[in-house]
């Protein structure tokens, strides 16, 4: 079934967590799994208790013994010296580096991350890595195995939330958006069997032994531009479960699938 299908006509009524947690479970999220959401709370249309309701439907439908996991990313904590989307003057960069408060998965706000994620983020046993730049936070029997052993370097690789996610067969749910925003993929495109162009010195405030440092660190850059393409070649496989949920389209696949397929997709397809 076409992803775009499933989503026809105004909605008759306003989504709640009852309803949403129907079309999940009829999208095919079962109890007991491990689920890593890309969300868009504007895309599902009108939601009765906003962002709230959509994650008690996701905790909902996984139950207690699934794990809900999302992406925290904190872009800002990273080396202005990289920065394009604004770049800042070079005279600035010394103070930011000096100045910008330590990452504290506590209190650091997400960038961009949507309303969904940083709800999620105020939830009781709510677990967040300890990355600054690209952390993660999951909640469920399995939080602990997901996230506390993220490491600094190469962020997205393998000894990131997400091969921890393919390491317990996960699933992948894109509520709202599309796989430009898959980050399993850069799991895949680590996996790929490739030359790395994209290697960079990254930087970033963290608390070693009580005291605030900036430290560098070893990453790729990443590059998404043609995730979107990749996904939808994926989907042709009869791989990916499309539905409805609230207005909005959701897309539901194993993440060992979507990974492994990505990685010989890259490699047959990027230069």
């Amino acid at each position: 079934m076409s992803t775009d299908s499933a989503v026809t006509g105004p909605p008759t009524r306003p989504a709640t967590v009852a309803s949403i947690t129907t079309e999940l479970r009829e999208l095919g999220v079962v109890e007991g799994s491990v689920l890593l959401v890309h969300s868009s709370l504007r895309r599902l249309g009108y939601v009765a208790g906003g962002a709230q309701a959509v994650v008690d439907a996701l905790l909902a439908a996984v139950g207690g013994d699934g794990t809900v996991v999302v992406p925290a990313f904190s872009a800002e904590l990273s080396d202005p010296a990289r920065w394009i989307a604004p770049p800042v003057p070079e005279s600035w960069w010394p103070i930011l580096r000096n100045e910008t408060p330590a990452f504290d998965p506590r209190v650091t706000p997400t960038r961009h991350m949507g309303a969904i994620v940083d709800c999620f983020l105020r939830y009781p046993d709510v677990r967040r890595s300890q990355h600054p730049r690209d952390s993660f936070a999951a909640r469920g029997p399995h939080a602990r195995a997901i996230v506390d052993e993220h490491r600094l370097a190469y962020a997205l690789g393998e000894h990131s939330p997400l091969a921890r996610i393919y390491d317990l067969d996960g699933w992948v749910l894109l509520l709202g958006v599309d796989h430009g925003n898959n980050t399993s993929l850069h799991l895949a495109e680590y996996r790929a069997d490739m030359a790395v162009t994209d290697a960079i010195e990254e930087g970033a405030p963290v608390m070693i032994d009580g005291r605030r440092q900036w430290v560098t660190y070893a990453d790729r850059s990443g590059d998404d531009a043609d995730f979107a393409t990749l996904g939808e070649a994926f989907a042709q496989t009869g791989n990916e479960r499309g539905g409805r949920v609230g207005t909005g389209t959701a897309r539901l696949m194993r993440q060992r699938g979507i990974v492994d397929f990505g990685a010989r997709w890259l490699e047959t397809h990027r230069p």
